[in-house]
C-alpha cells in the first residue's frame, strides 16, 4: 500500500519575505506516530510544508492520503484533499481542527477523525485493508499509550529542523482553561495519560545527540511518572527544554529533580497579569501563584525562561500591554510569545462568545492569535492588535533585553539571556537564510553551546 502523509503549512508559516524560525522547530510527530502502525511492507512518504514547498500537481497519487489539519492550515488542508480525492484517492483528516469540526472536515475527507488516534487509526488501516473504511471513527474511553509503536524516524528529514530531536511521552493536560483545545479534544474519555517510564526512556535513547525538546502540553503534570522519568535521564547527559506550570515550578523538589535530569528552559504559561482573568478562563492552577518566585525559582537553579501570554481577556484594558512588557523584563524574563485570545470552535470561550454574539467571523485563517475574530469587551479591536504588536517589539528592543539580562542572578545568566533572547528574534533574516538554503539544523551546536555553558543548579 503507498501511504503519503502531509503536514499542510499554517498560513502564517509561508511568507514570501521571511521565514521565522518557529515555524522549522520541530517535525510532525502526530504523522510520523501514524505511519509506525503501517506495515513493513507499505510505502509511506511524509511532507511537512513548513520546511519544503510541494507542488500537489506533480505529486504521485497514493492509495492513502492522510493529512493534519490545524485551524489555519484547514484552508490548505482542504484544498489538498480535494485534489487528491478528483483522482480517486482516499484521504484520512484528523487532529484538533478535525476534532472541533468534524462535520465541515468530512466534506473534503473519506474519512474523519475525532479524538486521539493511538485507538482508532489501527481499527482504521484493517478496514482500509479489508475494504471496508467507514466515514468516521471517534476516539473512545479505552485510552493508553501502551505497546504505542516506534515512531518512524526515519520519515523524518532531520535536516530541516533546528529541533529534530523532539519527543512526546503524554497526552493531553490535567487542567481545563476554557480557550484551550485540550477540553474538546479529548471528550469522552481520559484527558491526561502518559507513556511508561520505560518506554519514554527507550524512545528518548534512540535519539542522537545531547538536546531533546519535550512537547507534552505539560511534562511536569503527573509527578510520579514525572519523577521517575527524571531519574532514569539523570547521567544521560541530555539538555532539555519542555512545558510547565506555575504550579508545578513551586512545588518542593520538582524542579531540582528536572534540571539534574538536564531540564535548561522551561515554557511557563502567565498568561495574565491580571489576577481577575484567571477564575474567569478557568486557569485555575494561576490562581494565587506568585509568578515572580516562580521565575526566581527557575532562574535559580539555571533555568531559562519562556512565558506565554494573553491579550483581549475580559478585564484586559489599553494598559495591559506596556504592563505586562514592563512585568516580563523586570523578572528577567528570557523569551516572551504573545497572543491575541482566540475563541477556537468547540471550546468553552467559543461556546460563551458565540452565545453573547461576539464572534465577528469564521475565517479561520485569521484564528492565528495575531487577529481580533471577536469583540473584546476592555479595548477596541484596533487597540487589541495595535497593543499585540507593540508588545512584541518593546520586549525584543535591545534596551529591554539588555535590561531583562541584568535582572539575571550571575554574569554568566546575564551572558546567556543575551546569547538567547537576542538570537530569537534580531536575528530573523538569518534565520530565513538558514531556512531556504535547507541548513537549520546547522543552527543546533549554537543553541546546545547556549543551553549547555551556564545551565544547571549551583553548588550549595
Amino acid at each position: 500500500m503507498r501511504v503519503m502523509m502531509i503536514l499542510p503549512a499554517l498560513t502564517e508559516a509561508t511568507s514570501p519575505l521571511f521565514r521565522p524560525i518557529k515555524y522549522s522547530l520541530f517535525p510532525p510527530l502526530g504523522l510520523a506516530t501514524l505511519a509506525g502502525y503501517l506495515d513493513e511492507s507499505d510505502e509511506v512518504t511524509l511532507y511537512d510544508e513548513h520546511v519544503e514547498r510541494i507542488d500537489i500537481e506533480a505529486l504521485p497519487s497514493p492509495d492513502l492520503l492522510v493529512l493534519q489539519p490545524y485551524i489555519t492550515s484547514a484552508r490548505r488542508s482542504y484544498e489538498i484533499a480535494d485534489h487528491f480525492r478528483a483522482r480517486g484517492v482516499h484521504v484520512a483528516m484528523g487532529g484538533l481542527h478535525v476534532t472541533s469540526l468534524p462535520e465541515e472536515a468530512a466534506q473534503h475527507a473519506d474519512t474523519v477523525f475525532t479524538g486521539p488516534g493511538e485507538e482508532q487509526w489501527p481499527l482504521f488501516l484493517k478496514d482500509f485493508r479489508d475494504g471496508a473504511a467507514a466515514r468516521r471513527y471517534d476516539s473512545t474511553a479505552q485510552r493508553t499509550l501502551a505497546g504505542l509503536p516506534p515512531v518512524r524516524r526515519d520519515l523524518i528529514k532531520r535536516h530541516l529542523y533546528l529541533v529534530p530531536n523532539s519527543i512526546v511521552v503524554s497526552r493531553g493536560c490535567p487542567h481545563h482553561c476554557d480557550f484551550c483545545y485540550k477540553d474538546a479534544f479529548f471528550e469522552g474519555g481520559k484527558s491526561f495519560y502518559t507513556q511508561t517510564v520505560d518506554d519514554a526512556l527507550s524512545e528518548i535513547e534512540r535519539l542522537p545527540g545531547r538536546h531533546l525538546y519535550f512537547l507534552d502540553d505539560h511534562l511536569l503534570g503527573n509527578r510520579r511518572f514525572a519523577e521517575a522519568l527524571f531519574d532514569g535521564m539523570a547521567g544521560m547527559g541530555r539538555l532539555w527544554q519542555a512545558a510547565g506550570t506555575v504550579n508545578s515550578v513551586l512545588q518542593p523538589g520538582l524542579l531540582e529533580r528536572a534540571v539534574d535530569a538536564g531540564l535548561r528552559s522551561l515554557f511557563v504559561g502567565f498568561e495574565t497579569v491580571n489576577d481577575a482573568n484567571l477564575a474567569e478562563r478557568r486557569k485555575n492552577q494561576n490562581i494565587g501563584k506568585d509568578y515572580g518566585a516562580a521565575v526566581r525559582r527557575l532562574h535559580d537553579a539555571g533555568v531559562m525562561v519562556n512565558a506565554s501570554f494573553v491579550f483581549g481577556l475580559d478585564q484586559d484594558g489599553p494598559d495591559v500591554f506596556d504592563r505586562t512588557v514592563e512585568w516580563a523584563v523586570e523578572q528577567g524574563i528570557e523569551t516572551a510569545t504573545f497572543h491575541i485570545m482566540t475563541p477556537y470552535p468547540s471550546t468553552g470561550l467559543w461556546k460563551q462568545m458565540e452565545a453573547e454574539d461576539h464572534i465577528v467571523h469564521r475565517d479561520w485563517d485569521l484564528y492565528d492569535t495575531r487577529h481580533v475574530v471577536y469583540r473584546p469587551k476592555g479595548m477596541t479591536p484596533r487597540q487589541l492588535e495595535d497593543g499585540y504588536w507593540r508588545a512584541y517589539r518593546d520586549f525584543y528592543r535591545w534596551s529591554n533585553i539588555w535590561r531583562g539580562a541584568s535582572a539575571q542572578p550571575g554574569r554568566h545568566e546575564r551572558m546567556r539571556h543575551l546569547a538567547y533572547a537576542g538570537g530569537w528574534k534580531k536575528f530573523e533574516p538569518a534565520w530565513d537564510m538558514l531556512i531556504r538554503s535547507r541548513r537549520t539544523v546547522r543552527a543546533m551546536p549554537a543553541l546546545e553551546r547556549t543551553l549547555a555553558a551556564f545551565g544547571g543548579r549551583k553548588a550549595a
